[in-house]
């Protein structure tokens, strides 16, 4: 397999890019090969004698932070997130990942790659420490800020197939975020998703699960809207960097909220495996970037995707 890197995106490029693939090759399967897309004039020395499992891609070119994401990959087809996709499109790479401009590999993502048969609209998200240990799964965290119950059904379905394949939770539990047990509870997006998770066959729904339950394991899947999602998400963000401030980052639970730990978020619903760094992403987030786009391929979870969603048709 091929896994192709965008080595010029995020804060720290390319160095700590380029420190995650040492790492990576440090530990390195010898059926992975790494296309690193980048100036091959910082990459090439910095990796000598290993070229061996590496596949160099030629380019300086860079989509910034304050560049307009839609207009960006129009107007510099030559940037390293611009290229990834087209070789992704193409089939010459089997995954990407870039710790570069969020909006770019969105637009990227949504218009470059066809979604899955049946899926509405992708949805992207993020793990969430359980305390009692392991991870449950919170969707959406952002592509869906304006979601419809259908939207919500496909990312109980979306998450449902990543926590058995990538979390390895046997037999995921679903659950609604909501200000309230009852059934009754919340707003009309609420009220209409629980009743289309309640009569899905394709999800074990367990019910609503509020705020005060997201850390407790109420449910391995979590589903809301991407307002409430994201707002979730920064929130968990911040637990982090307090425990940091307050040296308590190395408490054995509060450890599992840096986001490194899991390295970044798939783009679930497209018909390829795309990773979304955070901007901020050292060598140890690259790599496990890179693992989670391996195990994405080995588990078949899009293949699985687009099966279970021919059966929900």
């Amino acid at each position: 397999m091929i896994i192709g890197i965008d080595m010029m995106g995020g804060d720290y490029a390319p160095q700590e890019a380029v420190n995650g693939v040492t790492l990576f090759l440090n530990e390195l399967s010898s059926n992975v090969t790494l296309c690193l897309i980048g100036d091959e004039a910082q990459l090439k020395p910095a990796f000598q004698h290993r070229i061996a499992s590496l596949r160099f891609v030629h380019t300086t070119e860079v989509i910034d932070m304050s560049d307009s994401p839609t207009r960006s990959l129009r107007d510099k087809p030559n940037a390293s997130i611009s290229i990834g996709f087209r070789m992704l499109a193409a089939g010459e790479i089997d995954a990407f990942i870039s710790a570069g401009s969020t909006g770019a590999m969105m637009v990227g993502a949504l218009y470059s790659l066809k979604a899955i048969e049946g899926v509405l609209r992708p949805t992207i998200s993020t793990v969430i420490p359980k305390i009692t240990g392991g991870y449950g799964l919170l969707l959406d965290v952002g592509l869906l800020a304006d979601a419809k119950p259908e939207n919500l059904l496909q990312c109980a379905i979306l998450g449902s197939l990543y926590a058995q394949n990538i979390l390895d939770v046997e037999a995921p539990t679903v659950g609604l975020v909501n200000i309230g047990e009852e059934e009754t509870k919340g707003n009309i997006l609420a009220q209409n998703t629980f009743s289309l998770l309640k009569n899905s066959p394709h999800i074990n729904f367990i019910g609503n699960v509020e705020g005060r339950e997201i850390l407790a394991a109420k449910a391995d899947v979590m589903v809301c809207d991407g307002f409430t999602g994201n707002v979730i998400l920064k929130l968990g963000e911040s637990i982090y960097d307090i425990a940091k401030c307050r040296n308590l980052h190395e408490d054995e639970y509060f450890k599992r909220f840096d986001f490194e730990n899991y390295g970044g978020t798939p783009v679930l619903g497209v018909d390829k495996p795309v990773i979304i760094g955070h901007g901020i992403s050292t060598g140890k987030a690259f790599k496990n970037m890179i693992h989670l786009a391996i195990k994405m391929i080995e588990s078949r979870l899009l293949e699985k995707i687009r099966d279970r969603f021919i059966t929900a048709e």
